[in-house]
């Protein structure tokens, strides 16, 4: 099994390139993200790891979605995943889990993923990776308030949203995580 160290030094390595490969420098990507550029430093120094929230920001400054971020913490394609084998991502701050539940390849458009937030926990995303990504989300347990684009949406287990990003997005929890699975294409 991978280390946590491993998997901070491959992300890390991951977010530089894609940076030197766009011919961008700290500064720019710092002003396309809106993420400082101490910050953008210390991760791609592997010295910290990005919240949720910082990842979201990359990949709107990338117009990559979120699973090519975190690309290099999946194995090669296999058509089938074990849930042991399942690559999992965490937001210690905001008491996020995200776990990779669809085979990774950047050749199929639809992933699945499950996540987890804590409880009385806000996640803000400030705009999508590519205006228009389809998402599905099915709520499993608790309860979790979704504004997308300034729309809100207070769901209970079991309740399923069809929506598509073109601006701003926040997840919500109160006295209780939420558990859901997002499909994404």
């Amino acid at each position: 099994m991978e280390t946590a160290s491993h998997h901070f030094k491959a992300l890390a390595d991951h977010l530089r390139l894609l940076r030197a490969d766009r011919g961008l420098t700290l500064q720019e990507l710092a002003a396309s993200s809106g993420v400082s550029r101490a910050t953008l430093s210390r991760i791609e120094n592997g010295e910290v790891s990005p919240t949720a929230e910082t990842l979201g920001r990359l990949a709107s400054a990338f117009a990559l979605p979120l699973s090519q971020l975190l690309a290099p913490l999946e194995p090669d394609f296999p058509p089938l995943v074990r849930h042991a084998d399942q690559s999992i991502w965490s937001d210690q701050e905001k008491g996020f889990t995200r776990r990779a539940l669809s085979p990774p390849s950047g050749q199929l458009k639809l992933e699945m993923i499950e996540c987890e937030i804590a409880p009385n926990q806000r996640i803000v995303y400030e705009r999508p990776a590519f205006p228009g990504h389809e998402h599905h989300l099915v709520l499993l347990t608790g309860a979790l308030v979704l504004i997308v684009d300034g729309v809100r949406r207070d769901l209970r287990p079991g309740d399923c949203l069809r929506y598509r990003l073109r601006g701003s997005s926040s997840f919500e929890t109160g006295e209780q995580s939420a558990r859901y699975i997002i499909a994404m294409a």
